[in-house]
């Protein structure tokens, strides 16, 4: 089994759910995916460092960050950064806040100090909806300076996030489509 069918398997056993659920949207679904229960596994997390990476270098390859809206991104960044630190080409990672910290430096992303004004960066989610997370995401980063290249997801749920992400003037990728869950 390769590591992409591997990740499939996980996420089917521990993040996929088949029920009826309200999404933070606002719309209700008859399934839910919390990809986080099977990304925080030793073996998820691996395997999202490596399946990730890929996508990233291929959509960005002079990439020098990867983040995104916690906490959905923050598994995901950090396996991506670990992943590529292994492979001796390290990538930093950040974590986008919700809200601005309410304290000290106040600050909406956390890890910037290591990353330059106009870095080129890759903004990474779990699960894309209507798009809505990832553009706050991005328009974030924006405004603090970063060049967002693209972003990748783990699940896209073809429910019109990619349509918007590509309106908005990015490319989106995602590991898994719903039509990949049963």
């Amino acid at each position: 089994m390769n590591e992409r069918q591997r990740l499939l398997e996980l996420f089917t056993k521990l993040a996929y759910e088949r029920r009826k659920v309200i999404l933070r949207s606002g719309k209700e679904s008859d399934f839910y995916i919390d990809t986080k229960q099977a990304t925080l596994t030793a073996e998820g997390h691996y395997l999202v460092g490596r399946l990730v990476l890929a996508e990233v270098r291929s959509l960005v390859p002079d990439v020098q960050a990867v983040g995104g809206l916690t906490m959905g991104a923050d598994p995901i960044a950090s396996a991506v950064s670990l992943t590529s630190f292994l492979a001796d080409r390290p990538i930093p990672a950040f974590y986008v806040r919700k809200e601005p910290k309410g304290h000290g430096t106040q600050q909406w992303v956390e890890g910037r100090k290591g990353i330059p004004d106009g870095s080129r960066v890759c903004v990474v989610e779990d699960v894309v909806t209507t798009g809505g997370s990832t553009l706050r995401a991005v328009e974030r980063c924006r405004a603090e300076g970063l060049d967002v290249r693209g972003v990748v997801a783990l699940v896209d749920r073809q429910e019109g996030g990619r349509e918007a992400v590509e309106a908005a003037g990015m490319k989106l990728r995602s590991l898994f489509l719903r039509s990949d869950f049963p």
